[in-house]
């Protein structure tokens, strides 16, 4: 099958769409790209390595753009670690995810959910008290779970976005921060991920890249969607979407077809 047939294919236009709703969130909310995608796909019948792929793909502009953007906040030292950390257990997570792949999808949808339920409470209750720095225990914990949170079902941003938020940053240095730990494990995730699942993650991917036109209009729309709505209102229509994405997760063996 060419690359025009599968552009012809509605199942390609729903992929899209739900880039497009993902990579909104994103730049409207500031967060929740992954944990929107990686559920909506399953739900249209993508597995979780395509989800995955094509969330890698989709990101890279949004990425490129956040790191350019913020390079005078970054402070290249203190990225070695984080940066590397995730990189480690990434392949630890897509090796999960491989033995995963052997349960059922309603059981993939709910494990999905719960991770989603999960990273959305963290981030509703968690209020950490913002401060100059904080103890090295939580940075040994908060990377390599994200790297392998990654790797395992594409939802790496939550742990590493409660970290950023203890810390008494300016809002440059945490998006900087953020978009460039996104970037520095965009190419490998890819990479990974072809590896261990082959060309069935390709056309995904091929799809997700064809698409980035679209993709940063959407973006920009995004942007100026979160600037008149504001930050909170955004974020409570968000937490919303979550919880309620997270919840048809874990009920999938009744709302799945027969």
């Amino acid at each position: 099958m060419s690359f025009l047939d599968i552009l012809a294919q509605p199942d390609t236009w729903q992929l899209v769409g739900v880039l497009c709703l993902g990579i909104f969130v994103q730049a409207a909310a500031g967060f929740a790209g992954g944990l929107v995608i990686v559920p909506l796909l399953l739900w249209a019948g993508y597995s979780i390595p395509e989800a995955q792929t094509s969330l890698l793909v989709a990101t890279i502009p949004q990425n490129l753009w956040g790191v350019v953007s913020f390079r005078d906040a970054l402070d290249s030292k203190r990225m070695v670690w984080p940066g590397a950390a995730r990189l480690l257990f990434l392949p630890l997570g897509v090796l999960t995810l491989q033995w995963m792949e052997s349960f059922s999808m309603v059981t993939l949808r709910q494990i999905v959910g719960v991770a989603v339920l999960l990273a959305t409470l963290a981030t509703i209750l968690f209020r950490p008290k913002p401060r100059d720095q904080v103890a090295p225990f939580w940075s040994y914990l908060v990377f390599p779970l994200s790297g392998f949170l990654q790797g395992l079902v594409g939802m790496g941003g939550p742990p590493m976005v409660l970290w950023v938020q203890a810390h008494d940053w300016d809002t440059r240095r945490m998006r900087g921060f953020l978009f460039s730990m996104y970037l520095i494990s965009l190419a490998p995730g890819i990479a990974v991920l072809v590896w261990f699942f082959g060309s069935r993650v390709i056309p995904p991917a091929l799809i997700a890249a064809a698409a980035i036109p679209i993709l940063l209009a959407v973006t920009w729309v995004g942007l100026k969607v979160g600037t008149a709505l504001g930050t909170q209102r955004l974020r409570r229509i968000t937490m919303a979407l979550l919880l309620l994405m997270g919840l048809a997760g874990l009920a999938a063996p009744w709302l799945s077809p027969a």
